[in-house]
């Protein structure tokens, strides 16, 4: 691929994630699409019954998995991890949460936890946009697209707002792209 359909691609890119947060903070507000969500959220992770279950901390308008997972009785007993990031060299690892409140950010000024590092065998991935075919399209720094190609074993499912869904034909796959299991929305499991 030339250097130039790279940067149209990146340019694009840029565009369709602007777009798609500014639609989802408009979005984010209807308690009945929260309710919705965590309900088809949960009926997800019922069926994988994860072992150790890798979340994140909510930013920017994102569905707080969090609070849905701590709250939610099936998961009293499941190991929870959250990612801790570095800018430089870019690099994502999921450490362990002991559900206590965090007072720790990382160099993304994320929200962390100080437990050890872990692998999660099930993690949610938040989506700015997704494809209905599973691809997903985060704020551009590749960190989950990285963490999935290092553990390619673990199931990794996107959770969005549906106002996020891409047309198929706007999406050009990059080499660095992983796929998800599944998304999962307000609407439904995609």
């Amino acid at each position: 691929m030339s250097e130039t359909s790279v940067a149209a691609i990146s340019a694009a890119r840029a565009e369709l994630r602007a777009r798609l947060l500014a639609a989802r903070a408009a979005f984010v507000a209807d308690a009945s699409a929260q309710s919705r969500l965590a309900t088809h959220l949960m009926s997800v992770l019922r069926q994988l019954v994860p072992e150790r279950l890798g979340i994140y901390s909510a930013v920017r308008s994102e569905f707080n998995v969090a609070d849905v997972c701590v709250a939610e009785p099936a998961l009293a007993h499941t190991p929870l991890a959250l990612p801790f990031s570095w800018i430089e060299p870019r690099r994502m690892v999921f450490r362990h949460w002991d559900r206590q409140p965090l007072t720790l950010r990382d160099e993304c000024q994320i929200l962390v936890p100080d437990g050890p590092e872990v692998v999660p065998d099930v993690v949610l991935a938040p989506c700015v946009g997704y494809t209905a075919s599973g691809w997903r399209l985060g704020y551009g720094g590749g960190y989950f697209d990285r963490w999935m190609a290092e553990y390619p074993h673990a199931t990794v499912v996107g959770v969005a707002w549906s106002v996020g869904e891409i047309d198929e034909s706007l999406w050009h796959p990059q080499p660095h792209d992983q796929v998800l299991a599944c998304v999962v929305t307000e609407r439904g499991v995609v």
